[in-house]
């Protein structure tokens, strides 16, 4: 049987991975390797680094978090670089708890979920393999056994740096089975897994006065107290804390900031110091990543406190708002519904894009720039240029949506993927579409306690804007549809508008082929296709030598200038043939019975509906009523 076979491999891997010796044999090793002994915060560095790094101008993106998260490229970039990169350089942010602070379902828990997973993958890699002294409840690190007095001549000879003491335990051990003989002392590979306690921990506060402080530090054995006599014996303590056990990789605190005081003191020492106070022993070493997250409220009640001044100054807070990306929103949706076992259900195309329009719209903030409104600044932040705008104008946009808190309030993915999940579910075999989606966001509304009127008018006026949007790009998809030969025609149309263009600017005339004739360029034309788009007779000059010159420079790289190669003459040339075509759609799509030829023409729209845009014959169909009754109207 296959399966049986899968499971013969995995034993076979993960027997591969076995590793023991002592630690003379791994002195060898890690002098020829020093990254065997990379500390925690380096460690997790290089697996974000290991995933790919992808370098656009000033910009990095870090593939690590591809699969998962959607939109947040710079504030991943700004997190890794300000204080992983920072940390793996053992500066001082590595001796800092980092605090994830943003909105509900912000992705803050997948960032966490991602970098825990990732360690136990990628301890499982030659680069990312880590290994501790065996039998050691902390799984430290074996360089610890090297005596004190020779450490600075290790580091100069072999560039190694060593920091920490030994657990409690292990000097008992040095001591008594080995006689001080630290070559002996058992080494193994150990792979980091949260399920079997090993380099990876979670920490979640209950109730204080149920919970002990042993859950972080570890606690006494009392039934060996009276084999070994002493509490102070580290035989008679369990160092099975999750500081203890998530040393040499990370530990999330869940709900730190609610936490009694007694659980966050022992953060003090272990991020300025690296060392933690467990039962009657000196300072425990330890070397983790402390990682948390919490939302904004809670945040500012945090700092309102007095009593937390000194664990302020030993966090570093990275904001992680929503995205604010629509095709990027739209994957975060279709991650989510792939997730579920809903599989017969048909989502009709622009369904989640127009969803997505709602999302954004509600986390963006009015910016000050004359001419400047939400949905033009949605369009800007998605990639598009929009008029009066382009993609330069970004970075001053995200600047002053930052200072105004951009993103960090808003629709949250969790309501909106609830309500797309309510109209997947009432109608679980048939097809859905954006309309359905609208509506179920709308009921949502009225169920929404937690707002205020205020802000629930505002959201019901953004559905409406997000409906518009989709009103548009719906008679856009059918009139795509209606035109034959689509493609061709927008060939034929640009290079017709590329010869008057030509001929204007070099104020030259135009060969007709057919009769002969020198005529002037064809400024009715011209104009009809730049009208589309708001170029005004000022600005036509300048915007047909801009053309020019995009068309010299694609011919200067060997590329041939087509239809798409130009997004605002794209557009332009896109308007023209709906204009063109707009009254055939309408007689078409609102004759109530049909003759025969417009019966052939709405078949054929729906034809190449369903084969060349992704539509099934049902929304095919719904989609052609609704736009014939738009344009009716």
């Amino acid at each position: 049987m296959e399966v049986i076979n899968w499971l013969r491999e995995y034993r076979e891997e993960e027997a591969a991975l076995a590793w023991s010796g002592t630690f003379a044999d791994y002195l060898q090793m890690v002098t020829k390797n020093p990254n065997l002994a990379m500390h925690a915060h380096a460690r997790i560095y290089e697996m974000i680094k290991a995933a790919g790094v992808e370098t656009s101008g000033e910009q990095k993106k870090y593939h690590f978090f591809d699969k998962e998260l959607f939109g947040l490229d710079k504030t991943l970039e700004k997190l890794i670089e300000e204080y992983f990169h920072s940390a793996a350089k053992r500066l001082d942010v590595r001796k800092r708890i980092l605090l994830l602070m943003g909105p509900v379902s912000g992705g803050k828990s997948t960032i966490v979920s991602l970098l825990k997973r990732g360690l136990e993958d990628y301890t499982r890699t030659e680069e990312g393999a880590v290994y501790a002294i065996d039998g050691c409840p902390m799984h430290e690190d074996p360089l610890h056994l090297l005596p004190i007095s020779l450490r600075q001549q290790f580091e100069e000879k072999f560039g190694i740096r060593i920091e920490g003491n030994l657990c409690p335990v292990c000097r008992l051990r040095l001591d008594e089975e080995f006689a001080g003989e630290v070559e002996r002392f058992p080494v193994k590979r150990i792979l980091f897994s949260e399920e079997q306690r090993i380099g990876v921990g979670t920490f979640t506060p209950s109730d204080p006065k149920s919970q002990d402080i042993a859950d972080l530090t570890g606690s006494i054995d009392f039934s060996s107290i009276t084999e070994y006599g002493s509490e102070s014996d580290p035989r008679a303590y369990r160092f099975d804390g999750e500081l203890n056990k998530a040393n040499r990789g990370l530990m999330e605190f869940q709900e730190m900031l609610k936490s009694d005081e007694k659980f966050l003191w022992n953060l003090l020492s272990l991020s300025q110091e690296g060392n933690f106070k467990a039962g009657r022993f000196a300072l425990i070493s330890a070397d983790e990543l402390v990682i948390a997250h919490t939302n904004e409220n809670e945040y500012k009640t945090f700092i309102g406190n007095k009593k937390n001044e000194a664990l302020q100054s030993r966090i570093i807070v990275m904001p992680i708002p929503y995205n604010l990306r629509v095709t990027d929103e739209v994957k975060i949706y279709e991650k989510l519904i792939s997730q579920s076992d809903i599989k017969n259900v048909h989502l009709a195309p622009h369904s989640l894009w127009a969803t997505s329009v709602f999302s954004v719209l509600s986390r963006l903030k009015p910016s000050k720039k004359q001419g400047m409104d939400l949905v033009k600044k949605l369009r800007i932040y998605d990639g598009e240029d929009v008029e009066g705008f382009n993609q330069k104008d970004i970075k001053e946009l995200a600047m002053e949506g930052e200072e105004q808190g951009e993103g960090m309030s808003g629709v949250d993915p969790r309501y909106v993927i609830n309500r797309i999940s309510t109209a997947l579910i009432r109608d679980e075999h048939k097809c859905i579409n954006a309309l359905d989606i609208l509506r179920a966001l709308k009921d949502g509304l009225s169920q929404h306690t937690s707002i205020t009127k205020e802000e629930k008018e505002n959201l019901l006026n953004l559905i409406a804007v997000a409906r518009r949007e989709y009103d548009e790009m719906a008679k856009k998809e059918v009139q795509k549809a209606f035109v034959y030969a689509y493609e061709e025609s927008a060939k034929s149309l640009l290079n017709n508008y590329l010869d008057n263009v030509e001929a204007f600017c070099n104020s030259s005339k135009i060969y007709d082929s057919i009769t002969g004739e020198e005529l002037a360029p064809d400024e009715q034309l011209m104009r009809s296709i730049e009208e589309q788009i708001g170029v005004s007779e000022n600005a036509k000059k300048t915007f047909r030598e801009e053309i020019l010159i995009r068309i010299s420079m694609f011919a200067r790289k060997g590329k041939t200038f087509g239809y798409e190669s130009h997004e605002r003459l794209k557009e332009a040339i896109e308007k023209k043939l709906f204009a063109d075509l707009k009254d055939i759609v309408k007689i078409t799509t609102s004759v109530a019975h049909p003759d025969q030829e417009q019966l052939r023409r709405i078949n054929n729209v729906m034809d190449r509906l369903v084969k060349e845009h992704g539509y099934c014959p049902i929304c095919a169909n719904e989609i052609v009523k609704y736009v014939g009754a738009l344009l009716n109207r």
